[in-house]
């Protein structure tokens, strides 16, 4: 589990507001500053502060306020997320930051975060609060930018403006300032321009979270001085350059979080110096050459996440040193070569993503060791490997996705006595029948057996599925009746099917009427069943699947009229209906679904006008029906 980024926490707050402090009179100057931020919250349905009266004594009589023995408010906190003994009461507060809260000279906290909406800037008199050593502001609406007075805060040791609207860059004649800093939360704002260079002189800095900005520019160099930092998530942002080999000398680091950046280069051999990782995300970037042997000096490392760049060679084989490890991902690099046995000594591993590489040879029979791995995804790599190895079985897997891997032959019999939920074997050269056992898999949600050889019906075990919520069987050579399918049962409030896609094979047969009233059917979202030799009607009870966005009917041989029913599906965005043997008219109803995006009625026998509707459709999405009219076709 991963560690949080804020550790801001009650019993901190609890210990800074109730610790017993004997005071005079509230001090005049600070009561009418609160007063004023008060008379600027145009709405505090939470009460936040309604025992902030002019008539009573701001330092005992006002919650969340607390002064020191001369009558000087020290602490104000109102923030929207309040804890009591069992509970956890979320409230809010709209309005605006008064400037007359920079006269709280002697203020040392000021706590108004997760209030919703707090809109406006930060004013820049709070730059006159030199004893502030807390600021929380995060999780408002605060637009503006940081103000250039937040450089005489020299006393901050945490602050926290993350989840607003502040946009402009961190001035380096600012942060040169934050000496002091030990937590620095920014994530989840519009701020640009370059991390300042002197980042390196936050020698006191435990955590910085700059994600979900538009940071551009590379790390500082500098990075590597801040002998203290834990936590650094620079995430989501548009960071450019190769990652700084300084960075090997953050060796208290606990997280790194570079993903979604633009990064290029090599990861740098001095990243052994992270002894105290635990979680690395350096996904989504465009990270080239080989990984260094050096990565398995991570003694701590529990989850390595490196997938979506563009990292070749071989997987080293130290990284099956790392025995600390619970999740690999590696997904959608160019990585060759074998997969190393050691990775069989990696026995706390939960999951093993080595998916879209170009990865070959035998699987090591070492992996069978891998006794608490959930997840094993192997897809689309070369891996020529015929038939799915018998030392699978002893494996507890939840999910097995070997989609592309060169598989042949038939299902192996031993998966009827697993208890997978996510099967993926798509895209291989299975053949012969959907076997019986089929039905014994009951832990199964998905299910994705598309583009392969398959020849059968299905049989009526598949019945007992009363898990499966996605089923993918496209471009077999499936036959018979499709009712065993819909008429799945369920496992109440599981098993309802979320997706199903069972076009071009071979399904013959009408669509029963009472589709739509099957429980297995009562949340689709989507319904695909084109180029199969269906025939029949459609079920006006489809309008019945109240959750349905896609059906897709295009190739099989339905007649009959569109059901005006399919309207009463009002989440229906795409409809393709086209090169049947349709008739009558468009109903209105249905081309007018709010929802609508992609219609489709070509190569059918439709006759009348095109009623009016408010989706962009084109022309060929109503031709060959010669008797169609109306826009977008010619006239009537």
């Amino acid at each position: 589990m991963e560690i949080p980024m804020h550790t801001k926490t009650f019993s901190f707050v609890f210990l800074l507001f109730f610790s017993p402090l004997v005071s005079k009179a509230c001090h005049p100057v600070d009561k009418e500053a609160l007063l004023d931020f008060k008379h600027r919250i145009i709405s505090d349905p939470s009460e936040l502060l309604n025992s902030w009266t002019v008539s009573s004594n701001c330092c005992t009589s006002w919650d969340g306020v607390a002064c020191d023995v001369s009558g000087r408010v020290v602490n104000v906190s109102r923030p929207g997320l309040v804890s009591g003994n069992d509970f956890i009461e979320d409230t809010y507060m709209s309005g605006t930051l008064s400037l007359y809260l920079g006269n709280l000279s002697s203020l040392q906290l000021l706590d108004l975060s997760n209030l919703k909406d707090l809109k406006g800037p930060i004013p820049r008199e709070f730059g006159k609060l030199s004893q502030l050593t807390y600021l929380f502001l995060d999780s408002n609406k605060l637009t503006g930018s940081i103000p250039m007075t937040f450089g005489y805060l020299s006393q901050m040791k945490k602050l926290y403006l993350s989840d607003n609207f502040i946009s402009g860059s961190v001035p380096a004649s600012v942060a040169r300032h934050w000496t002091s800093v030990s937590e620095l939360g920014l994530s989840g704002n519009l701020l640009s321009g370059p991390i300042p260079s002197t980042i390196g002189k936050w020698i006191m800095i435990t955590k910085i979270d700059l994600h979900g900005n538009n940071f551009s520019g590379r790390i500082p160099a500098g990075i590597g001085n801040l002998k203290n930092l834990k936590f650094l998530d620079l995430s989501e942002n548009k960071i450019g350059g190769s990652i700084p080999p300084s960075i090997g000398g953050l060796s208290e680091l606990i997280l790194l979080y570079l993903n979604e950046n633009h990064l290029t280069g090599r990861i740098p051999s001095s990243i052994s110096g992270l002894t105290s990782m635990q979680f690395c995300r350096l996904s989504d970037n465009k990270l080239t050459g080989t990984l260094p042997p050096s990565i398995g000096q991570l003694a701590r490392i529990q989850r390595l996440i490196l997938e979506n760049n563009k990292l070749t060679g071989k997987l080293p084989a130290t990284i099956g040193h790392l025995t600390t490890l619970t999740d690999i991902f590696f997904s959608n690099n160019h990585f060759t070569g074998k997969i190393p046995s050691s990775f069989g000594n990696l026995l706390n591993l939960q999951t093993l993503d080595l998916s879209r590489n170009q990865l070959s040879g035998q699987l090591p029979p070492q992996l069978a060791k891998l006794q608490r791995l959930q997840t094993l995804d192997l897809s689309f790599n070369p891996l020529g490997l015929v038939e799915i190895p018998n030392w699978f079985q002893e494996l507890k897997l939840f999910r097995l996705i070997l989609a592309k891997t060169g598989i042949e032959g038939q299902l192996p019999h031993w998966l009827a006595s697993s208890s997978l939920s996510v099967l993926d074997l798509s895209s291989n050269s299975l053949s012969g029948e959907l076997p019986h056992w089929i039905g014994k898999m009951t832990s199964l949600s998905f299910l994705n057996l598309s583009n392969n050889g398959f020849r059968s019906s299905i049989p009526v075990e598949f019945k007992n599925l009363s898990l499966l919520m996605d089923l993918d069987l496209h471009s077999n050579k499936f036959t018979g009746g499709l009712n065993v399918i819909f008429s799945k049962e369920v496992q109440y409030p599981l098993g309802h099917f979320n997706s199903i896609d069972l076009s071009n094979n071979m399904f013959s047969g009408a669509i029963e009427d009472n589709i739509g009233e099957r429980p297995a059917m009562a949340s689709i979202t989507a319904l695909i069943l084109s180029h199969n030799k269906l025939g029949g009607s459609i079920p006006n009870s489809i309008g019945k699947m109240n959750e349905l966005q896609v059906l897709k009917l295009v190739n099989n041989g339905l007649s009959g009229k569109i059901p005006v029913e399919l309207g009463d599906a009002k989440k229906l965005s795409t409809i393709l209906i086209s090169r049947n043997k349709l008739i009558g008219a468009i109903p209105e109803k249905v081309i007018n679904l709010n929802e609508l995006k992609e219609f489709d009625v070509s190569s059918n026998r439709l006759r009348g006008r095109i009623p009016t509707h408010k989706a962009i459709i084109p022309v060929s999405a109503f031709k060959n029906n010669p008797g169609l009219c109306g826009a977008p076709l010619p006239p009537c």
